[in-house]
């Protein structure tokens, strides 16, 4: 597992793993199990795919925003994103399409930022400040989290 001084070259091979090793599962958990909610207060694997879809988006404006320096970035209100794209909706098929995709690309752009913009201050959210480092390496232990939680990685 990444951390704020694993060098953004591994981090990125970190997340390209972690899609390799996580898309035939994926693949394998049919539309109707994606589309289940084992309770109202938790998400579908269609819904956690979503989030992470829109974790990807917000994290891709950071990781390229914050290499022209010092940023603070707006709240994300991930129950709301989540909600109001309706990714219950869509074909689990298409989700994953497009969560590989886009990670990949991101895989692509944290290998090519430079290592003396490793500390960049970044605020997230109107909290203490971290480095872009850290969110590059935190990125990829938020996704491993929820990847986890619809049984395709260990915790």
């Amino acid at each position: 597992m990444a951390s704020d001084s694993t060098s953004f070259a591994a981090v990125a091979a970190d997340l390209l793993q972690n899609l390799e090793s996580s898309l035939p599962k994926l693949r394998r958990i049919s539309e109707a199990e994606a589309a289940r909610q084992v309770t109202s207060d938790k998400w579908s694997a269609k819904q956690v795919i979503g989030h992470l879809i829109d974790s990807a988006a917000n994290n891709h404006q950071r990781f390229v925003r914050a290499q022209q320096g010092p940023l603070t970035f707006p709240p994300y209100a991930q129950d709301h994103w989540v909600e109001c794209q309706h990714c219950q909706d869509r074909a689990w098929a298409d989700l994953l399409g497009l969560w590989d995709a886009y990670n990949r690309h991101l895989a692509h752009v944290i290998s090519r930022i430079p290592e003396e913009l490793r500390n960049v201050p970044c605020t997230v959210e109107e909290v203490t400040p971290v480095t872009l480092g850290f969110l590059a390496s935190d990125y990829v232990v938020h996704l491993r989290h929820h990847l986890a939680q619809v049984g395709v990685l260990d915790s």
